[in-house]
């Protein structure tokens, strides 16, 4: 899947989501837009960092601290974007769940 179709995806997905879960907010599709190219960005600059400081750990958990690094993604884009937001950080790890498995499922549809 291209970048930008990831991008309308998520966009998507984020409208889907917000619908669904009491305590995900978004104020408009265009905040969401905002939201998913900055969730894009982040994932690009700053996830690929934590990761490697964070092996150690993501190994000794067997990986599951590779689902909170996507969790804080979607917290820090919460951060920057206003009018998109989380009531509690495990929302948005549920979120976090939730985009990545759709995001799969869209890369292995496409292959």
């Amino acid at each position: 899947m291209k970048w930008w179709q990831r991008i309308l995806a998520n966009t998507l997905i984020f409208l889907a989501l917000a619908g669904f879960l009491d305590g995900f907010m978004i104020t408009s599709w265009t905040t969401a837009l905002v939201a998913a190219v900055v969730f894009g960005v982040l994932n690009v600059l700053v996830k690929p960092i934590l990761v490697i400081l964070s092996f150690p750990i993501t190994i000794m958990t067997l990986g599951l601290f590779y689902l909170i690094i996507n969790g804080l993604m979607l917290w820090l884009t919460a951060v920057l974007v206003s009018g998109f937001g989380f009531s509690s950080f495990f929302l948005a790890l549920v979120v976090a769940v939730i985009v990545s498995a759709l995001n799969a499922y869209f890369n292995n549809a496409n292959d």
